[in-house]
């Protein structure tokens, strides 16, 4: 008996079928840039009104195609490329998995844990560890998305529905989350100097949006469960996996050395752990911030994540690999980070690309002509103060699409609609967290976005002719519901004003 697929299915193949229709990311990137190079020439003599709030000056936009421009981007190009911050969190961050992964450790500490993790919690287990991985900054995009993909298979599930509800968490659900990151400090700092246009003696704490942001961690977790198991999911039923088997992990049972060599790699993780803890722990280590607080952006230790996800994995695979016998010298170690970056060589060419485009978008002003003038356009309607909170969200989620930096997105929107919303008797809490929700909802849904091309890889280990529409089909659906829901859920949280952090509060000024 067969059954007529439902609308949302039509539409969400259509899309793939549409999406696997464009060119590869890196002519995507390509062809982006070269766009962003005529745009800035058409534009370079025109006069706008629109003021940058950075400067104080109106908005210039760089003509990227006279002979000087050509010349510092020739110049530069290696630069560009070299100093682009995702290929560094992803190729160190990708050495060290890759020896836990190839020595085993990995796979038998995945498979005690399918052993012990209920099949039915397997989902909101993803999207949980995925939301805390934040905490992490950009760890979550090379270590829980492939990791979610397979856990799914070792399950008997598809796996790329794994990798669609790690990656909701990770990047849909990014500013939800349990416990303090850096980005709490970072965009704390913007918004306190934005309000102190009105208010020079503003003090906004760094934690003014922890309790809002813990609460939308459940909203999060329960919304992606549904929609993976629900939507998305079934959906694939029909979408075999044909990817190579050599790139496929295979699990087997733990033999007695297996398991001697997991308990022993698993000590010595959870020692290089309590090192950094103690070493954390003195009100005056080196690894705090000067004024001696762990989440700051300025702090080593939160610029030192991407090394210490290094060692924690090298360290213990390493361990493993000996204890377990598939290290028998160290060159065998030396080849195990060699294989991981032979699965990188695809984003690397991407990486170079995607590099040089968000340079020119950057470098032409044209991403902040766009913030700009259309939070001034939103401005300009004088909404009721909650239907401009919403769409405060709904331009931060458009404006997301095109520039992927949370903390360039609020240099720009913050001295524009903080200020603004104040004299409106809305706080910069209020206004931080309506951001944020925007922020997030469309990370999973564009391209530009500079993981996005790592999570098609991914996905590619599985499903061979994986393409940019297959990624979009999968992670629209939590796109659209995220921003709904998660609007919806702010506009509740305030109307029953429910605390958004610490000293935070709704109206301003605060009572």
């Amino acid at each position: 008996m067969t059954t007529n697929p439902t609308w949302t299915t039509r539409a969400l193949d259509k899309i793939e079928k549409v999406g696997n229709k464009l060119p590869d990311p890196a002519v995507i990137f390509l062809i982006s840039m070269i766009i962003v190079w005529v745009l800035s020439a058409l534009l370079a003599g025109t006069s706008f009104d629109a003021i940058d709030p950075r400067t104080g000056t109106p908005v210039v936009v760089n003509n990227l195609l006279t002979g000087d421009s050509m010349a510092d981007f020739m110049s530069r190009m290696v630069t560009i490329f070299t100093t682009f911050a995702p290929l560094g969190v992803v190729l160190v961050s990708m050495l060290g998995i890759g020896v836990a992964e190839h020595s085993g450790f990995i796979n038998a500490g995945l498979k005690r844990m399918l052993d012990s993790t209920p099949g039915f919690l397997l989902t909101p287990s993803i999207i949980l560890v995925a939301i805390v991985s934040h905490t992490a900054t950009d760890a979550g995009y090379v270590l829980v998305i492939p990791l979610a993909g397979v856990i799914f298979y070792a399950m008997g599930r598809h796996p790329l529905a794994g990798i669609a509800a790690a990656f909701a968490g990770v990047s849909g659900g990014f500013s939800a989350n349990f416990i303090p990151s850096a980005i709490d400090p970072l965009l704390q700092s913007f918004t306190q100097s934005a309000a102190q246009i009105i208010d020079p003696a503003m003090q906004v704490n760094p934690l003014n949006n922890w309790f809002f942001t813990s609460a939308s961690s459940i909203l999060i977790i329960l919304l992606g469960w549904y929609l993976t198991d629900r939507v998305i999911e079934p959906r694939l039923k029909n979408t075999p996996v044909d990817g190579d088997p050599d790139e496929i992990p295979r699990f087997e049972e733990l033999d007695d050395k297996d398991r001697k060599a997991l308990r022993i790699a698993t000590i010595v993780m959870l020692a290089g752990v309590g090192l950094l803890v103690a070493a954390l722990w003195p009100a005056d280590s080196p690894l705090r911030s000067a004024e001696g607080e762990l989440t700051s952006f300025a702090a080593p230790v939160m610029r030192s994540i991407v090394p210490l996800i290094f060692l924690l994995f090298i360290i213990p695979g390493t361990v493993y690999g000996f204890v377990a016998g598939t290290f028998k010298t160290s060159k065998d170690v030396i080849v195990a980070m060699s294989k991981s970056m032979d699965s990188m060589s695809y984003y690397i060419v991407m990486a170079f690309f995607c590099a040089l485009f968000i340079d020119a978008f950057a470098k032409s002003n044209l991403g902040a002509l766009l913030a700009i003038e259309g939070a001034q356009f939103l401005k300009t309607l004088q909404l009721p103060s909650m239907v401009t909170i919403v769409g405060l969200v709904f331009l931060t989620g458009f404006i997301n699409l095109f520039v992927g930096s949370a903390s360039a997105k609020w240099a720009l929107l913050g001295p524009i609609f903080v200020p603004m919303l104040m004299q409106l008797g809305i706080s910069p809490d209020l206004t931080q967290a309506a951001y944020r929700v925007g922020d997030s909802s469309s990370n999973i849904i564009t391209p530009l976005m500079p993981y996005f091309p790592l999570v098609v890889v991914f996905c590619q280990r599985y499903v061979k002719n994986t393409g940019i529409g297959t990624v979009l089909s999968l992670m629209l659906p939590f796109s659209v519901c995220i921003i709904i829901a998660w609007t919806v859920f702010l506009l509740l949280y305030w109307a029953l004003g429910l605390p958004l952090g610490l000293q935070a509060s709704y109206v301003y000024p605060a009572p």
